[in-house]
C-alpha cells in the first residue's frame, strides 16, 4: 500500500537535516559511551511489537554502546497496566516500558523524566505534534515519548458508496445524509445494509472514542463536566443513529461494527490505523478507504490515542533515556516502520511532525497525518484496557448511553456525571496521603 522504494529515497534527502532536529549536543550525548565504561543493563518491556521488529535497532545501539546490553520482552496485554505498576512500586520492573498516552497521570512518581541534556523539553514540542506534549510533559518535564501518532478515522466501503452516489463527508451534516441514504432495510425494517454505526455502547467498537469526539467537537461542554444541555445534545446525536427514525441507521440486533464492515455490510465505520491489517487480514477483497473523521462547520478537532515508551525511576534512567532518544531518531523510526511491514500490511504512522511527507499520501496512515496536528484525547479509550482510569470513565460513559436507549432524557441521563468522573479521575491521579506516626 505505499512505495518503500520512494520512501527510502525521500528520506534519504531531509534525514541530514531531520537527525539533528535535537541538536549535536544531543547526539554526542547518545553516541559517547559511559565515562565510566560501567556495564548497563536495560529490560525492556513491550506490548505490541515483537522483538524482532527491534531487533536491528538493538543491535546497532549496542555496536555504539558496548557497554549497554538491552532485553526486549514483549508482554501479554492481560492486567499490563496494574501489573506493570505493581512491579515498578516493588523495585523490580522494566527500565523501559510501553505505556499509553492517557496513562502518565496514573503513574506518578513511577516515572524517570528524561534529562534536560537528552531532551529538552522545547525541542521535545517542537519535533512531536502537540498531542505529545498535552499528554507526555508534566510541568515542563518530559515523561515518555510517542511511537506513533494514531486516534480516530473514518473507514468506508468504496463500492456501497458508488453504487449510491454518495460522496465521502466532511462534515456531521453530510455524514448524517449519507449515512441514512446508505442504509438498507427490508420489508420488516429491519436494516440489512447500514450506513453508519454509532448510537449504542455494546456493538460499536471504538465507541468510546466516537464519543469522546463528538464532546471534544462541541463547543458548549467537557468531558470532565458532561452534565450540560450541551452534553445532552452530544448524547441526543450520537444515540439519534439508534432510536431517531429519521436517522436511524443501526441498531442493537446488529453484529459488532467491525465484523459488519469486514462484511461488506456497513458503509462508515471509526477505528484507529492499526484496524486496517485487521479488516485486510479478513477480507483481502474488500475494497476500503480512509479518511479523516467529519467536523462541525468551521472546525477542526480530531482524536488521538497512542502507545509511547516511558522510564522507570531506577539509577539507569540516564542510559534508559539515551536509548530512548536513539529509538526516537528519524532513521530508527524508518527502520522499525520497514520492519514492521515485513509482517503486516499498514504501519505506524511516524509521530514526528518532519517526517509527516513520508506518509502523508499514504492511504491508509494518510488521514491520520491529516488529523494529526489537531489531535486531542483524554480517557475514553477502549483499546488501552488499563482496569484503571480509562475503563472506569468508560463504565460511567456507558450508563448514560444505555439510559438514552432504554428511554431516558438525554441530559437527565448525564445527571450526576460531573461529580462520578471527578471521582474516578481522582482516584487514579491524586496521590495516597501516607498515614502520620503518632
Amino acid at each position: 500500500m505505499r512505495n518503500l522504494i520512494i520512501a527510502v529515497v525521500v528520506i534519504s534527502v531531509i534525514l541530514g537535516i531531520a537527525f539533528w532536529s535535537f541538536g549535536s549536543t544531543l547526539i554526542n550525548s547518545v553516541n559517547k559511551p559511559n565515562p565510566e565504561n560501567q556495564p548497563v543493563n536495560l529490560v525492556w518491556w513491550g506490548l505490541i511489537d515483537e522483538e524482532t521488529a527491534y531487533r536491528t535497532i538493538i543491535t546497532s545501539y549496542e555496536a555504539i554502546h558496548p557497554n549497554v546490553k538491552i532485553t526486549y520482552s514483549k508482554q501479554s496485554p492481560l492486567n499490563y497496566r496494574p501489573r506493570l505498576q505493581t512491579q515498578l512500586r516493588a523495585g523490580q520492573g522494566p527500565d523501559i516500558f510501553m505505556i499509553h498516552s492517557s496513562w502518565v497521570p496514573m503513574f506518578t512518581g513511577d516515572l524517570a523524566a528524561a534529562p534536560e541534556t537528552i531532551f529538552p523539553t522545547n525541542d521535545f514540542n517542537s519535533t512531536f505534534y502537540s498531542i505529545a506534549k498535552d499528554n507526555l510533559v508534566v510541568g515542563n518535564r518530559v515523561y515518555g515519548i510517542p511511537m506513533e501518532v494514531d486516534g480516530l478515522a473514518l473507514y468506508y466501503n468504496e463500492d456501497l458508496l458508488k453504487f449510491a452516489g454518495v460522496t465521502p463527508p466532511k462534515t456531521w451534516q453530510q455524514f448524517l445524509d449519507a449515512g441514512r441514504k446508505l442504509t438498507v432495510k427490508n420489508e420488516t425494517g429491519q436494516i440489512q445494509t447500514s450506513g453508519a454505526a454509532l448510537g449504542t455502547a455494546t456493538n460499536v467498537d471504538n465507541w468510546p472514542e466516537i464519543l469522546g469526539l463528538l464532546f471534544l467537537q462541541q463547543p458548549s461542554t467537557t468531558l470532565t463536566s458532561p452534565g450540560t444541555k450541551g452534553g445532552g445534545d452530544v448524547l441526543r446525536f450520537y444515540t439519534s443513529f439508534v432510536i431517531d427514525p429519521q436517522n436511524k441507521t443501526w441498531d442493537v440486533t446488529l453484529p459488532q461494527s467491525t465484523q459488519m464492515f469486514v462484511d461488506g455490510k456497513l458503509a462508515f465505520y471509526f477505528a484507529d490505523a492499526k484496524k486496517a491489517t485487521e479488516i485486510q487480514n479478513a477480507n483481502p477483497t474488500l475494497k476500503f478507504k480512509v479518511i479523516p473523521v467529519p467536523q462541525l462547520p468551521g472546525g477542526d478537532i480530531n482524536w488521538g490515542s497512542f502507545w509511547g515508551y516511558s522510564v522507570a525511576v531506577k539509577p539507569t534512567f540516564t542510559e534508559a533515556w539515551k536509548f530512548l532518544q536513539y529509538l526516537s531518531t528519524p532513521q530508527s523510526l524508518q527502520v522499525l516502520y520497514q520492519q514492521k511491514t515485513q509482517n503486516q500490511s499498514v504501519g505506524s504512522a511516524f509521530p514526528r511532525r518532519d517526517m509527516a511527507a513520508l506518509l502523508v499520501n499514504d492511504p491508509v496512515l494518510g488521514a491520520y497525518i491529516n488529523e494529526a496536528p489537531t489531535m486531542k484525547g483524554w480517557y475514553l479509550n477502549s483499546n488501552a484496557s488499563d482496569s484503571g482510569i480509562n475503563d472506569e470513565v468508560i463504565t460511567l460513559y456507558k450508563e448514560a448511553v444505555d439510559k438514552v436507549l432504554q428511554g431516558t432524557d438525554p441530559e437527565q441521563s448525564l445527571q450526576g456525571m460531573n461529580i462520578k468522573i471527578k471521582q474516578v479521575i481522582d482516584k487514579y491521579t491524586k496521590p495516597v496521603a501516607t498515614p502520620t506516626k503518632k
